[in-house]
């Protein structure tokens, strides 16, 4: 299985769905709060190329943002993003 990476604050409701998605599909993956850390959210921006939570990645390859990854299950693309059987 892929490893999955998320950033992520609390009390964000696009991190909130972006998890439940990824819990509803059995993924597990690693959080990574910026909230409190300037270093992680620098290091996020770096990766993502924007300071918007949550970003996810895919074996360190930027898959993108919760809308993002909500459009990919729409379109029945989730799960082979992840690395994962459908």
């Amino acid at each position: 299985m892929a490893a999955v990476e998320i950033y992520t604050s609390p009390f964000c409701g696009f991190c909130f769905r972006a998890k439940a998605l990824l819990k509803g599909k059995g993924i597990d993956y690693t959080e990574i709060d910026v909230m409190m850390s300037p270093s992680k959210r620098k290091e996020m921006t770096e990766r993502a190329g924007t300071r918007s939570v949550p970003q996810i990645f895919v074996d360190g390859e930027h898959l993108g943002d919760c809308d993002h990854i909500y459009d990919l299950e729409q379109r029945g693309e989730l799960e082979a993003a992840l690395g994962v059987g459908g």
